[in-house]
């Protein structure tokens, strides 16, 4: 897969989904993440009551589709999106477009008994579409690491896989506590990580991202901003002036030919850290090793230390 897919589905798990939701009422939300019941989707739905063992699944988010594999029922899986390409076996799953607004004929067609969707407004009409026809489902957002853990737990339930989903999530908080330990007492330097060119928009705070760039021992200059994606300028991040600016090696090479990302003193200095987007733009299974990936980059002296 090439750099440029890569970073286009970082962008789309932190920024697309967000912008999709831009021009939405706030009362038309779905309730706030980590304030549902624990038996409830994002959308303030029950879960199904019966688990579902032998479901035919169709996954419109990638991270549930990660942990559905991960969980030993991929043989479920009937339907993904275009960004669900892991592992291997996902691209053999008859391809359902981008998770946004999805084609609710196609969807049906393909006979599930469950559909897992990311819970934006803009999927509400399908979601109710569904569950008009008779579909189990489950509406989530997978947007912080407690959101992964909350999701894993759900789906092992769903889909009576119970043990396997806890493992999962026992294994991914057990690789980022290594992290932690791994760079504690280091000096933290302070990052931009610029997600989008036109408008400039930058990681925030409110992303796993932000979480694993913490644990990875960084201090992003944007943090203090509460969206995933805030729209800055060039002159703001100018004035907050990184240590470092952490993009794709696509991006690397537009930043160091650009006028205007010139004017940012880390770029000019070509102090550029180049990220594994394979592992950083998925909020799933691979979050300890993302948070592995960032810290080497940042600390490379800490490498040894590293799980």
């Amino acid at each position: 897969m090439t750099s440029r897919v890569l970073l286009l589905a970082l962008v789309c798990s932190v920024v697309a989904c967000a912008k999709s939701e831009t021009n939405t009422d706030s009362a038309n939300r779905p309730p706030p993440l980590g304030r549902v019941p624990a038996d409830t989707d994002d959308f303030g739905a029950l879960l199904p009551v019966d688990t579902l063992a032998g479901a035919r699944v169709v996954s419109l988010v990638p991270a549930a589709t990660e942990l559905i594999y991960a969980m030993g029922r991929g043989n479920r899986l009937v339907g993904r999106t275009t960004w669900d390409l892991f592992p291997d076996s996902a691209r053999l799953v008859p391809n359902m477009g981008d998770g946004i607004r999805p084609n609710v004929e196609v969807v049906l067609a393909a006979k599930p008994t469950l559909v897992v969707l990311y819970a934006s407004m803009a999927n509400k009409a399908a979601a109710d579409a569904f569950a008009n026809a008779g579909i189990a489902v489950m509406s989530t957002r997978v947007d912080r690491i407690a959101d992964f853990e909350r999701l894993s737990r759900q789906l092992g339930v769903v889909l009576n896989a119970q043990q396997r989903a806890q493992q999962v999530v026992d294994t991914v908080k057990a690789t980022l506590a290594s992290v932690r330990d791994a760079v504690d007492g280091v000096v933290r330097p302070t990052v931009v990580w610029p997600l989008y060119d036109s408008p400039v928009m930058v990681l925030g705070h409110g992303s796993f991202v932000a979480e694993l760039l913490d644990i990875a021992g960084a201090t992003n200059v944007f943090a203090d901003l509460a969206k995933p994606s805030p729209e800055v300028t060039i002159e703001e991040i100018v004035k907050r002036n990184p240590d470092f600016v952490m993009t794709s090696p696509v991006s690397a090479m537009r930043f160091a030919s650009s006028a205007k990302w010139k004017a940012v003193r880390a770029v000019r200095e070509k102090n550029v850290l180049l990220v594994d987007t394979l592992l950083t733009g998925r909020p799933t299974v691979t979050l300890g090793m993302a948070a592995v990936s960032l810290a080497k980059v940042l600390h490379p002296d800490r490498a040894s230390r590293l799980p």
